[in-house]
């Protein structure tokens, strides 16, 4: 277990032992089935893969009648898809959503490059670049210095179709089977920043904490080779460059899941380094079914910096969804949000809100509804296409996790799908001049 000396006096009482002992216990689980996850998500992969590229089962069971030869999926191919991916097919923009509708359509654009993250750099390139008529700047696996292994993916790109000086940059988010994203989630003690406030230590690795060293400001130039790039002193310096280069840059930053807290934590770095040159240039962050990442004293600073800077940050979370309720904000656990909430439910009805409804998940409260929700949401899946039409048809890998979200109710609604839609269909009656104004409240203690 590593422990920067600095940290150490973080973990004097019984609670905070306690956090760190059930964290250790979870990631040696984890590790533990790392070797059978991995299979299982090659074989996914292969097999949806499979059936995709000889045109579908109905097409792939006439080829097999008739003796054809099967298609074998290249890798390589941009047509090659993640198991995220084939929970949801989708990857042109919502073209009834206009640039000058700028709100819808910055979360119209930032959701689906928070889903497209997920993919390979063939998948995103082709996109990016032939579909949305944008540019891509780049794609990155970061190093993760306390797994020894590139485990942080993000990508970079340029909306040239409707205003060439914004730059969008996504963070992945959790990749269902992959143990090394699990194992930066369950790492949930904290990392204390004198100034910021203690922060979810598994974020930190992932963004680029060093072993040891914390955060410098600069790295030494040793440790910068092309094969240990981390992702905040690469795309700190890349947007650096942008700022430089573009005196009318403008800088969205999003992510989905552990993309959408690798997303605020970005920022909250470059507030520790007091990195004007970036911050004074940023117009947003998107995040959806963000966990909680931080404290209170955190929650008060990423505050200050959003006031001092004047950004925006909308946080969508969409009913049930367990992630943004975890980890808990609570006696012993302590992380909370901050900024008001844009919350949908399974109609697509957004409101604003100070806190999201049921803020821990485990309310017995909400037990039934959540369960009564769960089939809701598999029976709509039925029905949507023929209320709004093709776009919105799920696939048989996304009705499957329907299912199973009739025993984990909450898992489900984790998956991009429904955030996608609450962007496209959502109804959100809050006025135009209200939005990326409101009141960036914290997380009350009860």
């Amino acid at each position: 277990m590593d422990c920067p000396d600095a940290n150490e006096d973080s973990y004097t009482s019984f609670a905070d032992r306690l956090i760190i002992f059930v964290s250790l216990l979870l990631q040696i689980f984890i590790l533990a089935i790392a070797t059978p996850l991995a299979y299982l998500d090659v074989f996914l992969q292969k097999l949806f893969n499979f059936v995709s590229f000889n045109g579908g089962i109905p097409r792939l069971f006439i080829k097999l009648m008739r003796g054809e030869t099967l298609v074998q999926p290249d890798k390589n191919s941009p047509d090659y898809t993640s198991v995220v991916g084939f929970t949801d097919w989708r990857r042109d923009l919502d073209s009834s959503i206009k640039p000058n509708d700028t709100f819808r359509y910055y979360s119209a654009l930032t959701v689906m490059a928070s889903k497209l993250s997920y993919e390979s750099l063939p998948y995103v390139e082709s996109v990016v670049n032939d579909r949305w008529k944008m540019k891509l700047l780049g794609y990155y696996d970061f190093w993760n210095d306390f797994q020894n292994r590139a485990t942080t993916q993000a990508f970079m790109f340029q909306n040239t179709a409707s205003d060439p000086n914004i730059i969008v940059v996504a963070f992945r988010g959790t990749s269902p089977l992959d143990a090394f994203d699990w194992q930066v989630n369950v790492d949930f003690s904290w990392y204390d920043i004198h100034g910021v406030g203690r922060i979810h230590s598994g974020f930190m690795k992932a963004l680029g904490l060093q072993k040891r060293k914390g955060w410098p400001k600069e790295l030494i130039p040793s440790t910068t080779t092309k094969t240990t790039q981390f992702a905040y002193y690469t795309l700190r310096q890349k947007l650096i460059d942008i700022a430089k280069s573009n005196a009318d840059a403008r800088f969205i930053f999003t992510g989905h899941s552990l993309g959408a807290a690798l997303a605020i934590l970005f920022v909250a770095i470059l507030g520790l380094h007091d990195e004007s040159t970036v911050l004074e240039k940023l117009q947003a962050i998107y995040s959806y079914g963000q966990p909680r990442a931080g404290d209170r004293h955190f929650a008060e600073f990423m505050v200050s910096i959003i006031q001092k800077y004047n950004f925006e940050y909308h946080r969508y979370v969409y009913f049930s969804d367990l992630v943004p309720r975890l980890p808990a904000d609570g006696i012993i656990f302590k992380y909370k949000h901050f900024g008001s909430c844009i919350y949908f439910d399974s109609l697509y009805r957004g409101r604003i809100v100070k806190e999201q409804p049921n803020k821990n998940y485990f309310s017995l409260l909400w037990l039934v509804p959540k369960y009564l929700n769960a089939w809701l949401e598999l029976i709509r899946s039925f029905v949507i296409p023929f209320v709004k039409g093709y776009d919105y048809y799920e696939s048989l890998p996304m009705k499957g996790v329907r299912f199973i979200g009739l025993f984990i109710p909450g898992l489900t609604a984790h998956i991009p799908t429904d955030y996608v839609n609450s962007t496209r269909l959502g109804k959100l009656n809050v006025p135009p001049e209200i939005l990326g104004n409101e009141d960036y409240c914290i997380e009350p203690d009860y």
